[in-house]
């Protein structure tokens, strides 16, 4: 769907095809959010945000990393960051202290319930990706999708304030 905007408008700035593909992103993008929290609060209790920081841990040995590299890792700001982690480790899910070789810095990591809880919540929420997303895609259009999106973090990184995380190459 093309639309038109009145002049001045700030997409009046982008071309027809500009505006239909970052229509499109905006309508997958808000509603996969909003889809993907909704299914992890039914099938296990977690928000999208809690899953976020579960799986991002679990890119580190031990499930464990500095709370400012999470924060970059997530896209997050750091002050969001501590303020859910706060919660989180009240449930039980995550642990934090002391980085060990940095007293000034503070470690986050996934505690046994935290492994449990996504242990448990994974299969529902693949079968979901699968199902929402993946499934919509032709087999040919996975590998295109995903260099496509890679493109654009890396833009994303070129042009944004956070620095590339450092398992992001």
């Amino acid at each position: 769907m093309t639309r038109d905007f009145a002049p001045g408008s700030p997409f009046a700035l982008l071309s027809g095809a500009e505006t239909a593909a970052w229509y499109a992103y905006m309508k997958v993008h808000l509603r996969l959010e909003y889809e993907l929290n909704r299914q992890l609060r039914a099938d296990s209790g977690i928000s999208l945000a809690d899953y976020h920081v579960l799986v991002a841990l679990t890119s580190e040995p031990g499930g464990r990393m500095r709370v400012t590299d999470l924060a970059i890792r997530i896209g997050w700001e750091r002050s969001r960051l501590s303020h859910h982690l706060k919660r989180m480790r009240a449930r039980g899910l995550v642990e934090t202290g002391a980085n060990p070789e940095d007293r000034r810095a503070v470690d986050v990591a996934l505690s046994e319930a935290g492994w449990e809880t996504l242990r448990r919540a994974a299969p529902d929420h693949v079968e979901f990706v699968r199902k929402a997303f993946l499934d919509a895609l032709e087999p040919g259009e996975v590998a295109g999708l995903t260099t496509s999106l890679e493109r654009v973090y890396d833009a994303l990184v070129e042009h944004g304030t956070l620095p590339r995380p450092v398992d992001h190459p």
